[in-house]
């Protein structure tokens, strides 16, 4: 036979629900914000849209993916942050040099990660009466 679900289940499960909503929203922001670190730091330009053809191309594209457009015959890339309601702007040098960077940090991630690998397999565990067994 069923039983009806309690009060505190369902809060429980709600609660549950909320928080795994709230961290991914908090890692998409985050991604998001080393997104735009990046851009800055390539010399990415950060534009508020001021007329209504501006807000009007800006409401059309798409936010937080960097995207290859072309202006007046030459090559523009650009970053919209709906949040901040800001467009990062760059050529062809500055998504060059995002690119790079983006690749320095994520080298740089993955050598830290191996350091603390090593770091954690160096570690003399004591076992004690266990490590005989192992």
């Amino acid at each position: 036979m069923n039983k009806p679900k309690t009060f505190g289940t369902c809060c429980l499960l709600l609660t549950i629900i909320v928080g795994l909503a709230s961290l991914l929203t908090g890692c998409a922001s985050m991604e998001a914000s080393n997104k735009e670190s990046l851009l800055i730091a390539a010399g990415f330009r950060s534009r508020t849209p001021s007329t209504q053809a501006q807000v009007a191309l800006y409401n059309r594209m798409t936010p937080y993916r960097v995207e290859r457009r072309t202006r007046k015959g030459k090559v523009v890339y650009t970053f919209v942050d709906k949040k901040k309601g800001v467009v990062y702007i760059g050529g062809e040098n500055e998504y060059q040099r995002y690119k790079q960077l983006g690749l320095q940090q994520s080298i740089a991630q993955n050598e830290l990660e191996a350091a603390e690998i090593n770091q954690e397999a160096a570690v003399d565990w004591d076992w004690g009466p266990w490590g005989l067994w192992w």
